[in-house]
C-alpha cells in the first residue's frame, strides 16, 4: 500500500449532503389538527344536544353521584346529574340534572321524579338493575307549563291500572302484615292485590287501595265482607291445636280475603269503601253465591 493511499482525502473530495427545502404543510401536524377537530365536534355536539337544567329536591340522596347518576324515562337515559348538595336549610338534598334536548318536554309542571334503588322484600324484587351501576332517577312526564324545579317523591308513584278491573278501598285500624303487592283472595284464588296504602285524613284508619282484576269484578258487591287473611292462624280447642294459613305467599307478605253473600247484592262501584275485619265470621265462610264470570271475559 502506497503512502498516497494512506493519506486522508481533502474536505473538497468528501461527498456533500444535499439539503432540500420543503415548503407547505408537514404531515406531522395532521394528528393534532385531527384531534382538535374531533374535540371541537364533541363539544359542539354536547352543546347542541343539551336540554334544560332542572332542580329536584329529595329527602334522601343516598347512592346518587355527580356525573354518574342518570335520569331515565321508559328505561332510556334522558339526562345526567351534574350537581348534588344540601338546601340552605339543610332539610333536603338538592339535585341539579341536565336533560337532553330531546327530553326537554319532561321539564313540565306535573312531572314526577323519584329515585330507583334495588328493593328486595318477601313478596317482590324490584330495581335489581341498579345493583351494579347504582340508583338512577326515573321520571313520569306531566302535561303542564314549562317548569325547572320539582319536589322528588320518596317512592315510585302507583301506576294507574286501566285493564277493566276495579279499585276499591279497605279501611283497617292497623296495617299489620299487609304491604304493597299483598294478594287478595276469593275462595283461595288470587283475584287482586294491594296497590297502595295511606293514613286517612283523620289518621284513625289505614286506607288500602285494592285493585281487583277484570275477570273477577262481578265478585265484589256492595255487601261483600273483607278480612285480613295474612299470617298464620292458630286455634286451640279441646281437640288439639289447629294451624292454618291461606297460602305460603299470604304467610310471607300478608293477604286479604273476601266473601259475597247469597243473593250477591248490587255491584260495587269504583272507589267504594269497605271495612277490613281481623277475621271472618263463620257465616261469611258459608256463603255460596252463584256469580257468572263468563260475561266479564267478553
Amino acid at each position: 500500500m502506497t503512502s498516497d493511499q494512506n493519506e486522508p482525502k481533502s474536505a473538497t473530495d468528501l461527498p456533500k449532503a444535499e439539503i432540500v427545502e420543503r415548503n407547505g404543510f408537514s404531515i406531522i401536524w395532521v394528528v393534532p389538527v385531527v384531534a382538535a377537530a374531533i374535540a371541537g365536534w364533541l363539544v359542539y355536539k354536547k352543546v347542541t344536544q343539551a336540554g334544560p337544567m332542572i332542580t329536584i329536591l329529595f329527602t334522601d340522596g343516598k347512592g346518587l353521584q355527580t356525573d354518574q347518576t342518570v335520569v331515565k324515562y321508559r328505561g332510556v337515559r334522558v339526562g345526567d346529574v351534574r350537581q348534588i348538595g344540601l338546601t340552605e336549610d339543610q332539610h333536603n338534598v338538592e339535585v341539579k340534572a341536565r336533560l337532553d334536548k330531546s327530553a326537554a318536554s319532561l321539564a313540565r309542571d306535573g312531572s314526577l321524579f323519584w329515585i330507583v334503588r334495588p328493593e328486595i322484600s318477601a313478596g317482590m324484587v324490584r330495581g335489581l338493575e341498579t345493583l351494579v351501576p347504582g340508583p338512577h332517577i326515573e321520571v313520569q312526564p306531566g302535561s303542564g307549563k314549562e317548569k325547572h324545579k320539582f319536589i322528588g317523591l320518596n317512592k315510585s308513584p302507583v301506576a294507574k291500572v286501566e285493564d277493566g278491573g276495579i279499585d276499591i278501598v279497605l279501611m283497617s285500624p292497623q296495617l299489620g302484615s299487609l304491604m304493597i303487592g299483598s294478594p287478595v283472595y276469593y275462595r283461595g284464588v288470587e283475584v287482586g292485590a294491594v296497590q297502595e296504602y295511606v293514613l286517612s285524613d283523620d289518621a284513625l284508619t289505614v286506607n288500602l287501595q285494592v285493585h281487583i282484576g277484570p275477570r273477577y269484578v262481578p265478585l265484589v258487591r256492595q255487601t261483600s265482607k273483607f278480612w285480613n287473611a295474612g299470617g298464620m292462624h292458630v286455634d286451640l280447642s279441646l281437640f288439639g291445636l289447629e294451624v292454618r294459613a291461606l297460602s305460603l305467599k299470604s304467610l310471607m307478605v300478608g293477604g286479604v280475603a273476601f266473601a259475597t253473600p247469597d243473593p250477591p247484592g248490587q255491584p260495587a262501584s269504583r272507589g267504594l269503601e269497605f271495612r277490613l275485619y281481623d277475621k271472618p265470621k263463620d257465616e261469611w265462610l258459608a256463603w255460596l253465591p252463584k256469580i257468572s264470570l263468563r260475561a266479564q271475559e267478553k
